[in-house]
């Protein structure tokens, strides 16, 4: 079964001229040209590698690398005419596995995209993760969360916050940790407000925040989500 490659980008000839290049070398090619198109398309259809755009009007690449990092290791690479450096680093510590500059050299993308193809191990994607019989359900699509049948209205910062915790369930994860991996590493010294956060998430998710069932505190390492 051939690889599957998701092309996302705003450029309707971009996308043609990648879609034939790796179809001639045998890759099946899913095309979006929406940043929320592309979303649904890796939610939906599990591809092995995905190519992303920076600059697109309704979603920036920076903020689907981190919505697609809530749910899979899928291997992330970046496709941009920005030749800074620090977008290169800002696109490498957000969770991208390369970051190649336009334009770009044929034979150099195609060695890049079976690269990582073979160190990577075959993609999961999860639309939604479901715990304690189905009384606590996180949608990853529609960034939804319902504990026992009510649907709970989270911020974007605590949606990510709890993303980072299901994804991990039954594992401490350090508070250092989790701030970068929900609010990425430009937020590396907001640690001292994750509790505040946390003291938010458990108001609106556990039936008594005082004793929390869900998001348990590890003392001086971190927190966990207790799955059942």
């Amino acid at each position: 079964m051939a690889e599957k490659i998701l092309v996302i980008d705003d450029d309707d000839s971009t996308v043609q001229l990648i879609s034939l290049l790796l179809e001639r070398r045998g890759y099946e090619v899913i095309k979006a040209l929406r940043a929320e198109d592309g979303l649904r398309k890796a939610y939906r259809t599990h591809p092995d590698l995905v190519l992303l755009d920076i600059m697109m009007p309704d979603m920036d690449g920076w903020e689907v690398c981190h919505r697609l990092r809530e749910l899979s290791d899928v291997p992330i690479v970046f496709l941009s005419a920005r030749t800074d450096m620090r977008d290169v680093v800002r696109g490498l510590e957000m969770g991208a596995d390369d970051y190649i500059i336009k334009p770009y050299d044929n034979d150099e993308l195609i060695a890049r995209i079976r690269a990582h193809l073979r160190r990577s191990p075959s993609p999961v994607v999860s639309e939604e993760l479901v715990f304690n019989g189905g009384e606590f359900r996180v949608n990853f699509l529609n960034r939804e969360v319902r504990v026992r049948n009510k649907q709970i209205h989270l911020t974007p910062k605590e949606f990510s916050l709890l993303g980072v915790l299901v994804r991990n369930a039954g594992r401490v994860i350090t508070r250092a940790e989790l701030v970068k991996e929900a609010w990425g590493p430009q937020y590396g010294d907001a640690v001292d407000s994750l509790k505040l956060y946390i003291h938010y998430l458990r108001q609106k998710i556990e039936s008594d925040p005082g004793r929390p069932e869900y998001i348990l505190t590890s003392r001086g390492v971190g927190y966990r989500f207790a799955s059942r």
